[in-house]
């Protein structure tokens, strides 16, 4: 009887039974394992399902596609570009225009070229996952209708001048207000317009125009100053001359007041002594006439044989 040692070769089907229980254990492993990274959030379904929000680091999951995972960048500001796209290539940047989003009309009816960015930040990851189904084309077509909204209620001057951080606030208020009526789970942080510029067939024109206006704005702040210089000055001349006139008119009323409190008083005692009164102030008007006169002699005329005589101290003759 012959003795056959058992063979070292392992068959060919438990080859493949191996191979296939690895692949099994390596799809196993592969599909219920899944990395958050920092920047992000994963929406988990199950079943096509709603299951969690997870947050960053390893998770397991149920293999298979059973449960599956969407990954959703909460932490980043993204930006959406209008009227222009910046093209990026190893370390340059190209500029193309697309006049098809920039060209408007505003409420003085001027074509317009107004280029724009907003800046966004996903703050709900499930709304943004499961409530609209195209959330870029939402978020622009949105954008677009609330800037051509703001530009059609204003001049193009305004647009290009005082008007355009208050365009910038509402356009923010405005997307807001529409992203959560959609519940698209996103807050728009800002809205910033960038270029804005008449069409290029109008431009020297528009040039002009704007010069005109800088050489009004510059005439206009000339005269302010000039009014700023002469204005005060001529109030504060007239106020003084008012203050004069008040002064005057104070000096002359108290003085009559006076002279009316002299003469009360002198009728008074005129009324009780008339012919002294009248005597007294025959004297003193005397006095007053000749206060500043020298060498005048008074002498009665009705004087008979009255020689008058020099004052011979005088040492005249």
């Amino acid at each position: 009887m012959k003795f056959n040692p058992p063979s070292s070769k392992v068959s060919i089907p438990v080859l493949i039974i191996i191979t296939i229980a690895a692949i099994v254990v390596i799809s196993l492993f592969g599909t219920s394992v899944y990395i958050v990274d920092q920047t992000s959030e994963a929406v988990i379904t199950r079943f096509g399902k709603y299951l969690t929000t997870t947050s960053p680091g390893l998770h397991f999951k149920m293999p298979f596609g059973i449960d599956r995972q969407y990954m959703v960048n909460i932490r980043n500001v993204q930006t959406e570009q209008f009227g222009f796209r910046t093209l990026s290539s190893g370390i340059t940047s190209t500029y193309a225009n697309k006049t098809n989003e920039s060209t408007m009309l505003t409420g003085d009816l001027n074509i317009v070229e107004v280029e724009w960015i907003i800046q966004y930040r996903i703050v709900d990851p499930k709304a943004w996952v499961f409530n609209v189904a195209d959330q870029s084309s939402t978020i622009r077509d949105v954008s677009r209708s609330a800037i051509n909204m703001l530009v059609g209620d204003r001049t193009i001057m305004d647009i290009m001048g005082a008007e355009r951080s208050a365009i910038e606030a509402a356009g923010t208020a405005f997307m807001n207000e529409t992203f959560r009526g959609y519940k698209l789970g996103i807050d728009v942080i800002a809205v910033k317009l960038q270029n804005i510029n008449p069409p290029a067939g109008v431009q020297e024109a528009f040039d002009d125009v704007n010069k005109a206006e800088q050489d009004m704005n510059r005439l206009i702040n000339e005269g302010q100053q000039a009014y700023n210089a002469e204005i005060p000055k001529a109030r504060g001349e007239a106020e003084r001359r008012i203050q004069e006139a008040q002064g005057y008119a104070t000096e002359r009323i108290n003085n009559a007041r006076g002279e009316i409190a002299r003469f009360d008083s002198v009728y008074e005692e005129y009324r009780k002594a008339p012919a002294i009164t009248r005597q007294r102030l025959y004297y003193e008007m005397i006095e007053e006439v000749f206060a500043d006169s020298k060498n005048t002699t008074i002498i009665d005329r009705n004087f008979d044989n009255f020689l008058p005589l020099q004052n011979l101290s005088s040492g005249s003759r």
